[in-house]
């Protein structure tokens, strides 16, 4: 969550191009946290925050990386303010790690120290079976998805 928003901060050059689009996502993560908790079960409670938080850190991360739109200033604020993981960015760039979905998949204590079964390639996978992630609620993430290596994940969603 980001910090506590003050009229003393200054902001780095570039901040107005990005500001809209955080703030989308901070209103979406508000519905998010207000929306009714019944009928879910306790593992399912977190999963719209975990997709939310993942793809604000995932925009932050290809304006810098892939697009190169803003400066390392702009980045290294967003990282410092709490509007991208740093923890999950800095996994993002490591070879095998490119379509994390969150860091819980990979902590070995959380899943029976092993990773998570959406790490898991599809063909090594009983067909016509349905995974979903019991952290993060993702679909699956892994590189060897497929014959058309296709990313299959609820992060895919554009309207929710």
């Amino acid at each position: 969550m980001p910090k506590i928003k003050t009229s003393r901060k200054k902001y780095p050059e570039g901040w107005a191009n990005v500001q809209l689009t955080l703030d989308e996502f901070q209103i979406k993560m508000r519905e998010v946290e207000n929306e009714s908790h019944e009928g879910k079960k306790k593992n399912e409670l977190m999963w719209g925050i975990f997709k939310i938080h993942h793809q604000r850190s995932k925009y932050i991360y290809e304006l810098f990386y892939k697009k190169r739109e803003i400066s390392r200033e702009l980045y290294e604020f967003c990282l410092n303010e709490g509007y991208a993981d740093k923890n999950l960015i800095a996994k993002w760039k490591k070879l095998g790690y490119e379509r994390l979905c969150c860091l819980k998949c990979i902590q070995t204590k959380e899943n029976s120290g092993s990773t998570c079964i959406c790490r898991v390639p599809r063909e090594k996978l009983e067909e016509e079976k349905t995974i979903e992630c019991q952290s993060c609620g993702c679909k699956g993430v892994c590189l060897n998805c497929g014959a058309i290596n296709q990313f299959i994940s609820f992060i895919c969603a554009t309207d929710d």
